[in-house]
């Protein structure tokens, strides 16, 4: 007779771990989508803070009425790095911002100029359409300034500002997988009500050049 047989019924019948199997298989997937799933709102995020900067920047220094001065120049860049703060920009970003106006030549040295240029954050990034002066005796940028189908020109009598920000994104938790990504964000906004388009510096503050 054979007495283990009900033994062996019973451990057929017993289903008491089989729940933790169950979870020790699906755990690690269940991890791995809670992590993508912050990191994938964190980089969204940062999409969204980085456009920020760039549309507040332009708007801010459009919106400066009297004349542009040293002094707006670092108030604009104090603004955008509230706005960053959550995501260290000044440390991980940068940004450039342009002062672009008609040249005023004639022929083939008509076009557009950056009459003025500033920039601040630490990542070293240079402008994308050129340094300060460019196009001022030339016809070097003569649709303005931006990627090809979606320039930026100023008309007479007035001046764009153009913002480029730039950050370097690192992921939160796939770091050693991924490189970082430098995410860009670009923004243009007419200056609004000021017939002054050069720069002063009334309190004789250091430049934030390029």
């Amino acid at each position: 007779m054979n007495r283990s047989a009900p033994w062996l019924h019973r451990l057929r019948r017993d289903e008491a771990g089989v729940a933790m199997v169950e979870f020790a298989f699906v755990a690690p997937l269940m991890a791995l989508m809670i992590v993508g799933g912050i990191e994938l709102a964190n980089f969204a995020l940062t999409h969204m803070r980085v456009s920020e900067i760039a549309n507040t920047v332009s708007d801010n220094a459009g919106r400066v009425a009297t004349g542009m001065d040293e002094a707006n120049v670092y108030e604009i860049f104090a603004g955008a790095g509230v706005i960053g703060n959550s995501i260290d920009f000044q440390e991980r970003g940068r940004v450039v911002l342009s002062s672009l106006q008609e040249n005023g030549n004639n022929g083939n040295a008509r076009g557009q100029k950056i009459e003025w240029q500033r920039c601040w954050g630490e990542l070293e990034v240079e402008p994308s359409y050129g340094r300060e002066g460019k196009g001022k005796n030339d016809g070097s940028l003569p649709n303005g300034l931006g990627k090809p189908g979606h320039r930026i020109s100023s008309l007479g009598g007035t001046a764009v500002m153009f913002a480029e920000v730039s950050y370097q994104y690192e992921p939160i938790f796939f770091s050693s997988m991924f490189d970082a990504e430098v995410i860009r964000y670009e923004a243009a906004l007419n200056v609004r009500d000021r017939n002054n388009r050069k720069i002063s510096n009334a309190q004789d503050l250091a430049t934030m050049s390029c």
